[in-house]
This record gives C-alpha cells, sequence and structure tokens, in this order.
C-alpha cells in the first residue's frame, strides 16, 4: 500500500446497533474497492472483519478491525466496531480517532438504543456522520419510518441522499437525489434504469431537504437560496461537504449489504463528503514533532502483540524506535504496517493524520503517546467506559492456576475495560467487566488462546465483624506442662468497641503482673485472632482491648503463651460483647434519561439502597445513592435491562454497617456450612 497525503486520508468508525449489518457492509466495501475477489458472509463465518474465532462461532464483532482500503487516490482506514454494549471500549477507542462515522441502521428497526447512545458520543466530539439504512430487503423495512426515527430521536439535519425502489422483496434498487437517477445492481455493480413513475413527488420533496441542508452548510449559498436562485448540484456537493465536515448534516444512503446493493454510493459519499484528518481535528498538525495515540492493542498468535496508532503530529517513518511518552520509556520499532481484517499490509511510512500498527512494542497500551524523546508530549488519553459487573474465576487445576497469571495479564492489555483484583480477605480473584457476554469471551479466550480453564463464580461479600457490647474481666489463660520447660501465660483485659479506628490496644498493667516483654506479644496476639471472627470467620474490626492484669511465670512463660492467652481472652469478649456482622456500603452514582426515574428509584430501595439526592447532568439524570455491596454485584445486568441499555453507574467503597438480623443469619448458616 502506497504512502497518502493527508488530504487524501478518511478515517471511519463503522458503527451502530447490534446486527444492522456492519461488519457485512465492511464486507462489501473490501469488495467494491477491489482489495479482495470474494465477498465474505458473517453468517458463514468467513468474513475479514470478524476474524477472530469467538466472532466467528458467535457471528458477532467483539473486537474493532481495521480496513484500509484504496478508492482512485483516496485511503479510507475503515474501523469496523462491535455494535453489542458489552465491548463499548472498543468503540470510544476508535471514536477517539475518527475523522468521520459511517452509521449503519437497520430498515425495519430504525434509529436504536446504541445508534442513540453512539450519536450522543459523537455529538460530544463533534464528529462527521453519515447514515447507511441496511437491510431494504427485509420483511418490514420502511425507509419512511426509519428515517422519521432518525430525524425524531437524533441532533442535526439528517437528509437523504439515496431512497429505495421498492421495500422488502420487492426492493429492486435505489434512486440517488442528487443526480436524479435511478440504479439497479448486479453483483454490487449498479446499472442505470428509468425511475418508477410513481417516485417523483418523492424525489422533489428530498430533493428540497437536501437544498436547504446544503444552503444552511455554506453562508454564499444561503443568500442564493433566499433570493430564490436555484443551487447547482456541484453547489449543493459543496453545501452537503461544508455541512457534514461541521457536524451539522447527516446525509443518508439507503441500500441492503446482502446483495450489495448502494454500497457504492456511501464509498463514494465518504470520499467526497467526510472531512481528511486536518479538517477534522484541530489537534491533527502537519508542522508539528511527530507524536502519535495509540488507540488499540491485541495480541495475534503469529505476530505477537499488535499496537494500533494515528499519527495526531507530524510523520512517522518505521526506524529505529519511538519515545513511550505516557510510560517514561523506549518502545523498540519492530515492524510497521497498515491491516485488512487480520492481514498486514507492509508501511513504512504514514503521513500525518494516517492509521497504522506496529508489531512487538513491549509496553505500549491503549491510550499511550508515542513521539521522539526530544519531544515527550502527551497526547489526550481515552475514556473507556468503567466495568461494573463482578464475578470471581477460578483456575481449575494446579496447571491452569500457573498459567493464569500470565494470561489474564496478557488479556487486561488488550483490554482497558477489564480489572483483576485479588481480594485478601473472600480469597477470590475478581473479574470486573461491563457485561455478561464480555466475561464469557475472557473465559473463552483463557481457554483457547492462552489453554487455562478457569470457571465463574459468585463474588463472595467481604463482609466484617465487631461488638456492640463491652466485656470486662476476661481472663485468657494458657497452661501447658509436658515435661521440660512448660508454657504459661494468664491475661484478663476489657473489650469494648471503638469507632476511631480498627484497632486500639492500651495497657494499665500494675506491679508488673504482666512483664513489660511480653506487653508486644499480647497486643500481636489479638491482632491475629481479629482476621478471623467468631460468628462466620470474617476479619474483626473496631475493637479497644485494655490489658488490666494477668500472671506470669518465671520459667514457662513466653511470648508464644501470651499470644495463645490473647487469643483466648479474644475469642471469650467476643462472646460476651454482642458480636455483629457488618457489610460494606457503596456510594452509587447512576445516570438515566428521565423516563427511567421512577424504577430506578424503586428499584433501590428494593435492594436496601438510600436515595440520597438527584441532580440534571446534560440530557440525563444523575441520582445519588448508598447501597450495600450484596445487592450490587449484578446491579449492571438489571440497569441495563431497565433502561433498555440507556443506563450507567459507578459505585465505590463508603463504610460499613451493620448487616440486618436476618440476613447476618442466613450469611452464619452459609458460613458454618461451608466450613464443614
Amino acid at each position: 500500500m502506497k504512502v497518502y497525503q493527508t488530504e487524501n486520508i478518511r478515517n471511519i468508525v463503522i458503527a451502530g446497533h447490534q446486527g444492522a449489518g456492519k461488519t457485512s457492509l465492511a464486507e462489501c466495501v473490501i469488495y467494491n474497492t477491489g482489495a479482495l475477489s470474494r465477498l465474505g458472509k458473517v453468517d458463514e463465518g468467513n468474513s475479514v472483519s470478524d476474524y477472530l474465532p469467538e466472532e466467528a462461532k458467535k457471528k458477532i464483532s467483539i473486537s474493532t478491525t481495521l480496513l484500509a482500503v484504496e478508492q482512485g487516490d483516496t485511503k479510507i482506514n475503515f474501523l469496523d466496531t462491535p455494535g453489542f454494549m458489552d465491548f463499548y471500549g472498543e468503540v470510544k477507542g476508535s471514536l477517539r480517532v475518527a475523522d468521520g462515522i459511517l452509521m449503519v441502521v437497520d430498515a425495519v428497526a430504525g434509529a436504536q438504543v446504541s445508534t442513540e447512545i453512539i450519536w450522543e458520543e459523537a455529538d460530544n466530539r463533534n464528529t462527521s456522520r453519515i447514515v447507511f439504512v441496511n437491510k431494504m430487503d427485509r420483511e418490514n423495512a420502511d425507509f419512511g419510518k426509519a428515517l422519521d426515527s432518525l430525524q425524531n430521536k437524533l441532533t442535526m439535519q439528517i437528509v437523504p441522499v439515496t431512497i429505495p425502489i421498492g421495500a422488502g422483496e420487492s426492493f429492486s434498487g435505489i434512486v440517488d437525489i442528487l443526480e436524479q437517477k435511478a440504479y439497479a445492481y448486479e453483483n454490487g455493480k449498479a446499472k442505470e434504469v428509468d425511475i418508477p413513475a410513481d417516485m417523483a413527488d418523492d424525489i422533489e420533496t428530498y430533493r428540497e431537504m437536501l437544498i436547504d441542508a446544503a444552503a444552511e452548510g455554506d453562508d454564499d449559498l444561503m443568500m442564493k437560496y433566499l433570493d430564490g436562485e436555484d443551487l447547482t448540484t456541484d453547489e449543493i456537493v459543496v453545501g452537503l461537504k461544508n455541512g457534514v465536515k461541521a457536524a451539522k448534516v447527516a446525509p443518508v444512503f439507503c441500500g441492503c449489504t446482502a446483495q450489495n446493493i448502494g454500497v457504492d454510493k456511501v464509498i463514494d459519499a465518504i470520499c467526497k463528503y467526510a472531512p481528511n484528518p486536518l479538517e477534522a481535528s484541530e489537534e491533527v498538525k502537519e508542522d508539528a514533532p511527530f507524536a502519535a495515540l495509540v488507540f488499540k492493542t491485541m495480541t495475534d498468535p503469529y505476530v505477537g502483540k499488535i499496537s494500533f496508532f494515528k499519527v495526531m503530529q507530524g510523520k512517522f517513518k518505521a526506524e529505529g524506535s519511538v519515545y513511550n511518552s505516557s510510560k517514561e520509556c523506549d518502545e523498540k520499532i519492530s515492524s510497521a504496517g497498515s491491516m485488512q481484517g487480520k492481514t498486514q499490509l507492509p508501511v513504512n511510512e504514514f503521513n500525518t493524520g494516517d492509521i497504522g500498527v506496529l508489531a512487538k512494542l513491549p509496553k505500549a497500551v491503549s491510550g499511550n503517546t508515542l513521539t521522539k524523546k526530544d519531544n515527550p508530549v502527551v497526547l489526550e488519553g481515552i475514556d473507556f467506559p468503567v466495568p461494573t459487573l463482578t464475578v470471581a474465576i477460578a483456575p481449575k487445576s494446579k496447571a491452569d492456576e500457573d498459567k493464569l497469571g500470565n494470561a489474564i495479564g496478557r488479556l487486561l492489555e488488550e483490554d482497558p475495560t477489564l480489572r483483576l483484583e485479588k481480594n485478601v480477605e473472600t480469597k477470590q480473584t475478581l473479574l470486573t467487566a461491563i457485561g455478561e457476554a464480555q466475561i464469557e469471551i475472557v473465559v473463552e479466550r483463557l481457554l483457547k488462546k492462552f489453554g487455562v480453564d478457569v470457571e465463574t463464580l459468585e463474588a463472595k461479600v467481604p463482609y466484617r465483624e465487631t461488638i456492640k457490647g463491652s466485656a470486662t474481666n476476661i481472663q485468657g489463660r494458657h497452661k501447658k506442662q509436658s515435661g521440660g520447660h512448660g508454657q504459661f501465660g494468664d491475661i484478663i483485659v476489657d473489650m469494648e468497641p471503638c469507632y476511631d479506628s480498627e484497632f486500639e490496644f492500651t495497657e494499665t498493667i500494675f506491679g508488673g503482673s504482666v512483664p513489660k516483654n511480653y506487653i508486644p506479644a499480647v497486643e500481636k496476639g489479638f491482632r491475629e485472632a481479629m482476621t478471623e471472627g467468631i460468628l462466620a470467620g470474617y476479619p474483626v474490626t473496631n475493637i479497644k482491648v485494655n490489658l488490666k492484669d494477668g500472671s506470669y511465670h518465671p520459667v514457662d512463660s513466653s511470648e508464644m503463651a501470651f499470644k495463645i492467652a490473647a487469643s483466648l481472652a479474644f475469642k471469650k469478649a467476643c462472646e460476651v460483647a454482642k458480636p455483629i456482622l457488618l457489610e460494606p456500603i457503596m456510594d452509587v452514582e447512576i445516570h438515566v434519561p428521565d423516563q427511567y426515574m421512577g424504577d430506578i428509584m424503586g428499584d433501590m430501595n428494593s435492594r436496601r439502597g438510600r436515595i440520597l439526592g438527584m441532580e440534571k447532568d446534560g440530557n440525563m439524570q444523575c441520582i445519588k445513592a448508598n447501597a450495600p455491596l450484596a445487592e450490587m454485584y449484578r446491579y449492571a445486568i438489571d440497569l441495563r435491562s431497565m433502561t433498555q441499555g440507556r443506563g450507567s453507574f459507578t459505585m465505590e467503597f463508603a463504610r460499613y454497617e451493620e448487616l440486618p438480623q436476618n440476613l447476618a443469619e442466613k450469611v452464619i448458616a452459609a458460613a458454618k456450612a461451608e466450613k464443614e
């Protein structure tokens, strides 16, 4: 692949709701631009874009694919992204480097949840958009309804450039409103046909919409339009280009990827209307020292680690090394290139705004900046979604356990929306992701890619134990005689709740009843005993112990004997001092559209949550609440269900509170059963 000038480069994210036909569109693009001689099919598992084994098996995209194609004198870097919201991190990474979005919409469903979420994200970034209404051959396909849903639910002027001839079984081609020509298709090739007579009124109506939108995009055209003069086709094209570039107008095309109808018009539109990198972002600079942003990393079984990057400033040549200014280290360049699915195309030079890949960068991860050491700028990173669904993972054998750390580390490098934590209290390895499908893919990849077999378990709640009452004059006495030196330690303590710290130890020994050199052993004995409470074996917190008396033996006493005496005293004191279970309470922030407020608040109350307040956050409402962690492990799934995928939340630990008695009894019973 040759080196392209910046003005001839287009970086386009293919986005949309799951099942809209994004990957099928990508396949048509690769085929129509001559990059491949066969048209891959998602249903047959042989598509260029969905090449991972998990994608072929499940017939969904789970990872962004780079598809670099050439159309005339233009290079288009397509980024085919997943529609399933579990993999929204892939979309966010791609949107960070996109100069435009090709939004794919189902002709039956119209604008769906993911369409709205991605569109809003594009609004925030002021990213250009072109729309393709796909699946016009489906039963119940309705271009008019799909267009209405786009215009009613989304921002910007959304105007059709091509419209369908027929729908469902009668769908036979398209009419280009600008050219005022009709086309039928055979093997993706357009052939001009007569415009159906009954479409004249629709064409006139839509052409007026196009002229309105074009006039909005250019001041001179607006003046001409207001003076009542007709705009030429070339003028309409100029106005549309300006409107698309300014993210004010979204031209709509239609067709059917299953029959490769209408895709050629979309490719032409991207070359004609979509902005080049310099037009799309002030961040992209030709006359600046080299700086690139890594927006995705993945591991190839043959090549190893691959880093996807966009040249944001200056030019890039694959020689020597680059400086990772995010991690302040050098990265040796092994090889560079572009990609068409899993096929690497050798390219050694990239001009400003171009997208490419580098192999075997040891340290680079998504969001890192690559530059030169004498220009250690750090570009804005990527705002990845925060994962909120937590499960425990456990290796099925000792061999799996030995390999798990390295394997999961590689997956965490690839996917910034995964978190892994070893909980020392519950002794579980916790994996946090965006959704169930993502966790399922992680488990599958661990087995297929790294040969590590794990099972997922419910995450345990890290309860704590404490006391509500006091215990006075509690004796802990350890005496053992077995020939030779015996063991003797004897203490008397008071124990009470302590709300200022986890543990406080004092001593009021009088007359040396316990020698000073044994007092640290008593404190240590209590600290060790606190790791396991008497109710359900959870760590004990918030207690104060005062050592007030005791006795010792000049020969048989030792530090160990007094530690054991402290442990005995602790257990006795806990029994007397009204032990209780504590549960972790989380600070929760939930962002939802207005219409779901009632459902969310009712649900939060059913989870023993407390609503603390609400405030407006853009188009959303932000609900602040406290809720027990035990009720929140699967909240990510439930919130998605309640809000049709539009809601999101974050949470962090706030404090521990007493667990209600009826629930405490269940936890204690379960702990005893597990021990037995």
